[in-house]
């Protein structure tokens, strides 16, 4: 008997070879390593080894997450959002949330509706050319100077990425008292002496 599985699933399951090619089209199309990490929903380490077309040897040790059944519909996202507002509430009160801020790209819509649900300002973190994890603020959305913030992404991997968001805002003035991710990929707890909550945890074994 031969399993039957949703286009979706099917989309997940694919050997290296077949991630390789599609990171290098990525490339090509002008992504750079970030944002290819984003649309595969693989580690920047991970990116970087399939676009330098490594061995086994030298393989990361990663996890993919795909949570694409959650992203095409928007009453799902604002689901997990509610869940991520929920979680921020319970580790520090809404009164001590002022702005909620998005880790580009994939961390906006989460984080769109978690600052919805607890009434706060609302601004993202933009990824840019450079070192891994290297991005900027946004001046077009709320502002996080002086203001207490969450953060949101949708997954964690190495942490670089979340941890040089926590010092961009840091370096305004603003003060982060939570980070939270719809999946965890490491055992940590804490990142830049910031909480770090992940809705679901998923390391290998």
């Amino acid at each position: 008997m031969r399993l039957s599985l949703h286009p979706n699933m099917r989309s997940m399951v694919l050997s290296i070879e077949e991630l390789r090619a599609q990171a290098l089209g990525m490339r090509k199309e002008g992504l750079n390593s970030q944002q290819i990490a984003d649309e595969l929903s693989l580690s920047q380490d991970t990116i970087a080894w399939l676009l330098a077309e490594g061995s086994g040897a030298d393989r990361p040790n990663d996890v993919r997450i795909g949570w694409r059944s959650i992203g095409v519909r928007p009453e799902r996202i604002a689901a997990i959002g509610t869940i991520m507002a929920d979680v921020a509430d319970e580790e520090l009160g809404v009164e001590d949330i002022d702005t909620v801020v998005g880790i580009s790209i994939n961390g906006i819509p989460f984080a769109h509706e978690v600052a919805r649900h607890l009434g706060a300002e609302f601004t993202i973190f933009r990824n840019v050319e450079g070192a891994d994890g290297q991005g900027v603020l946004s001046n077009k959305y709320g502002k996080v100077a002086g203001k207490k913030v969450v953060i949101i992404d949708d997954v964690l991997s190495s942490g670089v990425t979340m941890g040089k968001t926590i010092q961009a805002i840091r370096a305004v003035g603003g003060e982060v008292g939570l980070a939270v991710v719809l999946v965890n990929k490491t055992t940590r707890n804490e990142i830049e002496g910031v909480p770090l909550r992940g809705i679901i945890r998923a390391v290998p074994v």
